[in-house]
């Protein structure tokens, strides 16, 4: 639209200098042929001829007091006849003098070239005065292009007033357009990212844009709605079994203690098939916890988290005393969107890492924080911590450091945590604690629960 506006544009405001300055040429030829008409009798040696040479002088001194355009009558030798005002002679050189001398070649002068506003200029015309087919004087008029200037640059600028006007119609409907058309993709990189962030019932609502959009939302719902039915299915499944597998397990581990009655005490095979029956259980028990915690809906609300980690730090005393590690919290009254629940099992799974790592005579240290948009619980431990490439995947299900593996544990406790908060719009993260350990940094919004 603006290489269209333009091309219109250009030639229409050269086309209206050409104009303007056309209109006082046509003016100007106008004024000297009458000056020609007066000046014709004046140049004839009559008696009448003085009388017609002060009307002669006297026209072109009004002319040039009314208009301010000096104009005079020169004969060929360049002798003044009349002139306005009456100090004017012809000069040397320049445009006066060549018209001068063309018009004495019986031909009126050539038009001048095209004065643009910014240009300082004259127009000059000269016509000659003829009589019995002899150029006997020549009509010169020397006019200032100050009104003509100001007259093009004005309607320049009604010129380019309409084409502002026509590009800003011309970008609103594009915006408009453009609105309609990209509204759908907006919705759906929004519905994108919620169903990324872990709200997987959100859908793209199909109600307006160009017909392909639509059904690309169409087929977004339905990839949706599949995406969700196969989770739901994988959870289902982790739920179910690691519940039907439970009471097997338990009736296995009883029969393994009436066993181990019959056997001598202390026999080390029943000991290990007891360790290892005790820790299939555990990592059935937190397969089950996982899937209840992607599965179930937080109740987000407003929550003193200040208070809620004193109680889980109180709580976790006890067991951090009987290992020798000492279980320090700075807890101040701070308040944050979370579900209590939730965040309260988050909590026991990341200190009962935190002190489950942390060496006798070592401390674990809990602090509460806010900080603008956000409040953080920092639970930081004195154990032997995590090379870079083990930080990377600190969290994933069932993964455990090779230098750990002689730890308690199922690989499952920070998946849980990391899913707990995920439901309440709540993020963990992980980083080294300096000179060595382990930091995880739990991060919960202040201005409002998630969308």
């Amino acid at each position: 639209m603006a290489a269209v506006l333009l091309a219109l544009g250009v030639p229409l405001a050269v086309s209206l200098a050409a104009a303007q300055q056309q209109k006082v040429v046509v003016d100007r030829i106008d004024d000297t042929a009458y000056f020609a008409a007066i000046a014709r009798p004046a140049t004839e040696a009559t008696a009448g001829s003085r009388d017609v040479l002060r009307v002669l002088s006297r026209e072109l001194e009004n002319y040039h007091e009314v208009y301010g355009i000096r104009a005079g009558v020169f004969l060929p030798n360049d002798t003044p006849l009349a002139s306005g005002p009456s100090t004017w002679f012809l000069p040397g050189t320049g445009e006066v003098r060549d018209a001068f001398e063309e018009s004495l070649l019986s031909r009126r002068s050539h038009d001048p070239q095209q004065v643009w506003p910014w240009q300082r200029g004259r127009l000059v015309v000269a016509s000659p005065v003829i009589r019995d087919g002899d150029v006997i004087a020549v009509v010169v008029t020397d006019s200032p292009t100050g009104p003509m200037r100001s007259r093009i640059l004005h309607g320049w600028l009604i010129i380019g007033a309409g084409l502002t006007a026509a590009m800003l119609v011309a970008v609103g409907a594009a915006l408009r357009l453009t609105g309609w058309v990209l509204r759908p993709v907006r919705v759906l990189d929004v519905t994108t990212h919620e169903i990324a962030s872990g709200r997987l019932k959100s859908r793209v609502a199909v109600a307006s844009g160009p017909p392909e959009l639509r059904r690309l939302a169409r087929s977004f719902n339905e990839m949706a709605d599949n995406v969700e039915d196969v989770l739901e299915q994988q959870r289902a499944f982790v739920a179910d079994a690691s519940h039907q597998l439970r009471n097997p397990l338990a009736a296995l581990l009883l029969r393994i203690e009436l066993l181990a009655f019959e056997l001598p005490e202390g026999n080390e095979e029943i000991a290990s098939v007891q360790a290892e029956g005790r820790r299939l259980a555990q990592v059935l028990d937190d397969l089950l916890d996982l899937a209840l915690a992607e599965h179930t809906e937080a109740d987000v609300r407003l929550t003193d988290i200040g208070a809620l980690t004193a109680e889980r730090v109180a709580a976790w005393a006890p067991t951090a005393e009987a290992k020798g590690v000492r279980l320090c919290g700075t807890c101040p009254a701070t308040t944050a969107w979370a579900d209590p629940v939730a965040l309260s099992s988050a909590l026991d799974a990341v200190i009962d890492n935190a002190v489950k790592f942390t060496p006798r005579d070592e401390s674990v240290e809990v602090t509460v924080a806010s900080d603008g948009d956000s409040s953080t619980i920092e639970v930081a431990d004195h154990g032997p911590g995590l090379t870079d490439e083990e930080l990377a995947r600190i969290g994933d299900r069932f993964w455990r450091s090779g230098r750990h593996q002689n730890v308690k544990g199922s690989g499952l406790g920070l998946s849980i945590s990391r899913a707990l908060l995920a439901a309440g719009g709540g993020t963990i993260a992980y980083a080294h604690h300096e000179p060595h350990g382990l930091r995880v940094t739990v991060t919960l919004p202040r201005n409002g629960p998630a969308a």
